[in-house]
């Protein structure tokens, strides 16, 4: 007999069997048209009026067990597609190699996509069902919320009916999330010239952080693989001369970058030093990250000696400048919502290219002008250095209103199941319920989510007996409304 499916092993099976079937489909941002047709299939098979745009978001509709008004449920399909250092997982083609690890469902060697598969599999088994008791259900499924909320930006709002919408997209049970950050990707282009110089060609990687979510987790003091980049190669232009003939690091400004490459040209007689200045920095760097990054790494090769182009001196000038002084990190916590992170920025893409230094930061906040003035301040330090700098993917922040019929009903049903009032909170991180909040007027929405740990890396986790409870009460919510 054949080894049982994770989902034949979990409660409730029918979650954790879509689960695990969209878990077979590659989904990461800008490849969900395989996931996408899988919805409609799911559709037609079940019966079910359905929309695919020309995006590929799709829309699902189901009746009522009574004649209410409706409820968006609503989740995105896409996921941040991460793997380990070494591991030959291919991304686009492979489907994620699922493990249960006691609690917790993993994935071996890559990011587990429970932001947001764990949505899609509520969804999908709610909307298989004829049991449960619910209003009427437009569920919506958008595409691309990983890199700038693309679906949900161009979704046609026309076609929803709904004014109430329950968002299952967070990550911690337990909170109704009745507010989220706005944000915007800052992208910069230095204009760089190269010189030919010969000596030892030493690639350096800065590795061993923890990486994360540059919303949920940039109040973690965790370290950016770039910007300790900045500070190694500040410190060591102290110590010695030497030539930068590559640099690389972070493909996504959402994602807080673990770690990053450069390739370096030393002077023959200098490695011996360098190898020195290495072992003192990961010792300073690690002192200063205890608690939080106790696995930074600084490992390096030789390669041998040759001429090779590297960035002239003007250009190595303004890239250190540019590392050294970009903003990143947390830039001010809410005068307003106790510990909520208000203003942030995560320089998470690095590349240097033929002619150019390309950067990506996303800069994070719950108060537009405060937004404003971190792009203003990225825009303007590109532009003293020679460059420039624009806008991408901007996204509205979610207000908190103090009103919410539909917040006050789940918090009463939360309450009666777990005899405990729910906690009420904003989110740092971006929501696509800002961009339906703007789209709809007079929209009523609540985001809740089960537990999952390190979003966004590979070392991600769900909660089974957080995803069971969680599911059980979205059931009872519905049920009520």
């Amino acid at each position: 007999m054949g080894e049982k499916a994770i989902w034949e092993t979990i409660q409730p099976s029918r979650v954790f069997y879509y689960f695990e079937q969209i878990s077979q489909i590659p989904r990461g941002s800008g490849h969900t048209r395989q996931i996408s047709d899988y919805l409609v299939s799911f559709a037609v098979d079940h019966g079910l009026a359905y929309i695919q745009d020309e995006l590929d978001n799709v829309v699902i509709c189901k009746n009522g067990t009574k004649d209410t008004a409706p409820v968006i449920l609503q989740g995105h399909m896409d996921m941040v597609a991460e793997k380990r250092p070494g591991s030959p997982h291919d991304l686009l083609e492979d489907p994620l190699a699922l493990e249960v690890e006691g609690e917790y469902l993993t994935a071996r060697d890559t990011t587990l996509g429970g932001d947001d598969g764990i949505a899609v599999a509520y969804m999908l088994a709610i909307l298989e069902a004829d049991g449960y008791v619910h209003p009427p259900l437009e569920a919506v499924f958008t595409v691309d919320e990983e890199i700038g909320l693309l679906g949900a930006r161009g979704l046609d709002f026309g076609r929803l009916k709904a004014k109430r919408m329950i968002n299952l997209d967070s990550e911690e049970e337990g909170i109704l999330w009745a507010g989220c950050a706005g944000g915007v990707s800052a992208q910069v282009e230095i204009p760089v010239r190269f010189i030919q110089a010969q000596g030892v060609q030493v690639p350096v990687t800065i590795c061993g952080l923890k990486g994360g979510h540059s919303g949920s987790d940039i109040h973690k003091k965790r370290a950016n693989a770039h910007i300790l980049l900045g500070r190694f190669l500040y410190g060591l232009d102290q110590q010695m001369e030497y030539g930068i003939a590559g640099l690389s690091g972070g493909d996504k400004d959402n994602v807080i970058p673990n770690k990053c490459r450069v390739h370096l040209v030393l002077e023959p007689g200098s490695l011996e030093a360098f190898a020195a200045f290495c072992e003192r920095w990961q010792e300073d760097i690690r002192r200063e990250y205890a608690g939080s990054e106790d696995g930074i790494c600084v490992v390096f090769e030789q390669e041998g000696e040759a001429e090779v182009p590297v960035l002239d001196p003007s250009s190595e000038s303004r890239l250190l400048f540019f590392l050294m002084e970009v903003p990143d990190g947390v830039h001010k916590f809410s005068g307003v919502c106790r510990h909520l992170v208000e203003t942030s920025s995560n320089l998470g893409s690095l590349r240097l290219g033929e002619d150019a230094l390309y950067a990506a930061s996303g800069v994070r906040s719950s108060v537009e002008p405060a937004m404003e003035h971190i792009r203003e301040k990225i825009c303007f330090l590109a532009e003293f250095l020679g460059g420039t700098a624009k806008a991408e993917g901007g996204y509205p922040a979610w207000e908190y209103k103090e009103d919410s019929p539909l917040r006050h009903v789940m918090a009463e049903v939360y309450e009666e199941l777990y005899g405990r009032p729910p906690k009420v909170a904003a989110i740092h991180a971006g929501l696509e319920c800002g961009v339906f909040y703007r789209a709809i007027p007079g929209l009523d929405c609540v985001s809740i989510g089960p537990d999952i740990l390190d979003i966004h890396t590979p070392d991600e986790k769900l909660s089974i007996p957080s995803t069971r409870r969680v599911f059980d009460y979205l059931l009872d919510v519905l049920k009520r409304i």
